[in-house]
């Protein structure tokens, strides 16, 4: 009878994980699929097909096709040329808009198409007097009507869109002016303003959270590293080094935010570093993530059995050589596993970002040099933080659409970490 009571017990106990571990999975696809669907439209964008023909009356009062003169001609000049271009392409479709006055047919528009056009024609001052294709952003509403955001009903109740625009956009659709597709430019376009949520983009943030992440390995790699190397196989057992293993492991459960606030204290206030720049997030990340990579150096280093050493040290070997070519190398595999999930960590990492002042609205790229980690910029995670506190609905997509892209990266880090270790572990 005991023995079938054990039995019972045992077969409850599989159950209750079995049901911990399905809930738990629910809940996760729950998450990833929550996320998939509000983010995945962020990947395709609704964009209006033009025939244009700029007249250079207009834009180049001149006549002498020299870009610096031309750039006395402000976006407001190319937004009413953009205005009248598509006037005539509906004429030459054949498409009726009576219903729309000139401002609402303008609005349907991105207000970043004006920009965008400005800088092709100053790019090649050719383009003017003569036909050719381009193709502008459509107007956020028009986008989200495409994508489900925004309905009949909804159009009738907004202020920046109206059910004859919907109308006139299905229209264009028809016809082939308007088309949506794949959105690249989400990977390397900047922010926008509140005004074109149709044109913001990840690539100031993916920069700024590269910079960051090589900061971080260039610092914290060798520095946790040596630390571990001297705490587990130089040190000596006293006092000293015990209170420096506890502050080690208390500072591997120190909230995030405190290390903003040091970052903030000591590299914005004190070194006069520049505020909301990579240099300063990643010296922050780089605190952060010196204790978790210190903590899975020390286990790896320890996991090494003592007769490699005693080996290396029995053949002649010193300490030093031992240490380091034999117990390092055979310690590496989990040395690497404990760096790439410490990058994975940083990559993640908020709050301290936005204590430094990295949440600042930031549209222009930092320098491709070693200068640009002193420029402004943003990262991947303040990112997504900015746009789910906007407003407009586009923004809520896009920030959907960016931790897809977060998760993808920190999927494959720990993707890569899993596969090193199981490449280079050595079974003892």
């Amino acid at each position: 009878m005991d023995l079938k009571a054990r039995y019972a017990k045992e077969l409850r106990f599989r159950m209750y994980g079995l049901v911990a571990i399905t809930l738990g999975l629910i809940c996760v696809l729950a998450l990833f699929g929550s996320v998939l669907a509000a983010g995945l439209p962020a990947f395709k964008q609704t964009f209006i097909q033009l025939q244009l023909d700029l007249p250079a009356a207009k834009l180049d009062k001149t006549g002498t096709r020299d870009p610096e003169k031309m750039k006395k001609v402000s976006t407001i000049g190319y937004s009413k040329a953009i205005r009248d271009q598509l006037q005539q392409n509906l004429k030459d479709a054949g498409i009726d808009f009576s219903k729309l006055d000139k401002k609402q047919l303008k609005n349907m528009i991105s207000k970043e198409a004006p920009a965008q056009l400005r800088y092709a024609v100053l790019k090649d001052p050719s383009l003017l007097d003569r036909p050719f294709d381009f193709e502008v952003l459509a107007n956020g509403r028009i986008d989200g009507y495409y994508k489900g955001r925004v309905t009949f009903e909804t159009a009738a109740l907004d202020v920046m869109i109206s059910p004859d625009q919907l109308v006139l956009a299905d229209a264009m659709k028809a016809a082939g002016l308007l088309k949506t597709r794949f959105n690249g430019q989400f990977f390397y376009w900047p922010d926008a303003s509140d005004l074109r949520p149709e044109a913001a983009g990840l690539g100031v943030a993916l920069l700024g959270s590269l910079y960051m992440v090589i900061i971080v390995f260039v610092l914290a790699v060798p520095l946790s590293v040596c630390t571990a190397v001297f705490l587990e196989e130089f040190a000596p057992r006293n006092w000293f080094t015990d209170l420096i293993e506890i502050n080690i492991s208390n500072l591997a459960a120190v909230p995030s935010i405190v290390f903003g606030i040091l970052g903030l204290a000591l590299f914005i206030n004190f070194m006069d570093l520049p505020q909301s720049a990579p240099i300063v997030g990643g010296l922050c990340l780089t605190l952060m993530t010196l204790p978790t990579v210190i903590i899975a150096a020390r286990a790896a280093i320890k996991a090494v059995p003592p007769s490699i050493k005693s080996a290396a040290l029995g053949l002649g070997a010193s300490r030093v050589q031992a240490v380091f070519h034999h117990v390092l190398p055979s310690a590496a595999p989990g040395i690497l596993t404990g760096t790439i999930l410490g990058l994975a960590q940083a990559l993640g990492e908020t709050a301290p970002l936005l204590l430094i002042g990295m949440v600042a609205f930031v549209r222009e790229y930092p320098a491709l040099s070693p200068d640009g980690i002193f420029d402004p910029s943003t990262a991947l995670p303040v990112q997504i933080y900015n746009w789910t506190v906007r407003g407009d609905p586009a923004f809520v997509e896009r920030a959907s659409g960016a931790i897809i892209v977060l998760l993808c990266f920190m999927i494959t880090m720990n993707a890569v970490a899993i596969i090193l270790r199981r490449r280079f572990e050595k079974r003892w």
